[in-house]
């Protein structure tokens, strides 16, 4: 079978059209697949139908068709309800089909929840996301993946629409799952340390912007530094990436460190500043926002910034 014949052929669903998977969505319709989608967000699904997909309200009713069902929800406790809960997905998804598991979570849960559907004969691949909303949208993703032959060779159509790169880490679900986990540690680490920089920096009176130019030319850069100081500097806390998903996040970290009876000191204490910003009414806006929190403490003024000290 050519593999133009392949594409056409298969239908997929993206459970969770958040800022990931409508934009994961888009990409997938881009190359003529057939796409389906379900959000509990109306606008969510309005972007899909706008854009070429079949909106539906449960993941029964979009998966029920699907050849491949990926889940772009925030944890693994979603991730199960769309899979088993009422109007689930695994219900009325056929013996072979396939299930690309996206949400950040322990391999532990990982590995439940591909047993869980390897009784109904639903292949899982275990495949978090990095790349952040823009690249969703253009089909440039980076994912962590693992998962059997079989289930690599179903997602082929799907991970060539969504993904940049695709790397293939193991033959065992719960591997991707721990990749994304060390990732997630370095990447709320560097939110964390480059909001204490520009905070600090704004402390000692010096012109942040030209602070922003200066340090993104030096050794002291990081992606995080160059992505996220940009929304402090424009005082923009529109979440791309909000701060209880770092709660979450680097709580996966710290749980799985004590279990491995593994000292993660600095992961701990980026862990705190997410808490801390969360408990000050900011967690359901940009991560950018610890820097509001420091700010707030330290009695510094951001751009864009009016929150009483």
């Amino acid at each position: 079978m050519v593999w133009e014949e392949i594409v056409k052929q298969s239908s997929i669903a993206v459970v969770g059209l958040g800022s990931m998977g409508l934009g994961m969505a888009r990409s997938l319709l881009r190359t003529g697949l057939d796409v389906s989608g379900c959000d509990i967000n109306p606008a969510a699904l309005d972007g899909l139908k706008a854009s070429g997909g079949h909106p539906f309200a449960t993941p029964a009713q979009a998966c029920e068709n699907a050849d491949i069902a990926v889940i772009v929800v925030v944890n693994a406790a979603q991730t199960e309800s769309v899979l088993f809960g009422p109007d689930g997905a695994v219900a009325v998804m056929k013996p072979g089909s396939l299930i690309i598991s996206s949400a950040t979570m322990s391999p532990a849960d990982a590995k439940a929840l591909a047993a869980r559907a390897a009784e109904k004969g639903i292949h899982i691949l275990d495949a978090p996301i990095s790349g952040g909303a823009a690249k969703a949208d253009e089909g440039k993703l980076t994912v962590m993946a693992s998962g059997s032959a079989e289930a690599f060779a179903k997602a082929k159509p799907a991970l060539d629409a969504m993904a940049e790169t695709v790397y293939e880490l193991g033959d065992a679900v719960g591997i991707g799952s721990s990749f994304k986990i060390v990732n997630q540690l370095l990447a709320g680490v560097h939110i964390a340390a480059a909001c204490e920089a520009i905070t600090f920096a704004k402390s000692l009176d010096l012109d942040i912007t030209r602070v922003f130019e200066v340090i993104t030319k030096s050794a002291g850069n990081s992606w995080m530094f160059e992505n996220r100081v940009p929304r402090v500097l424009a005082g923009d806390y529109n979440p791309r990436s909000a701060v209880s998903i770092f709660t979450k996040d680097l709580g996966i970290v710290s749980d799985l460190g004590r279990k491995q009876k593994f000292p993660l000191p600095i992961a701990s204490a980026a862990l705190q500043l997410f808490v801390m910003t969360e408990a000050a009414g900011m967690g359901g806006d940009d991560d950018a926002s610890v820097a509001r929190l420091l700010a707030r403490i330290a009695g510094v003024t951001l751009p864009g910034v009016k929150e009483e000290i």
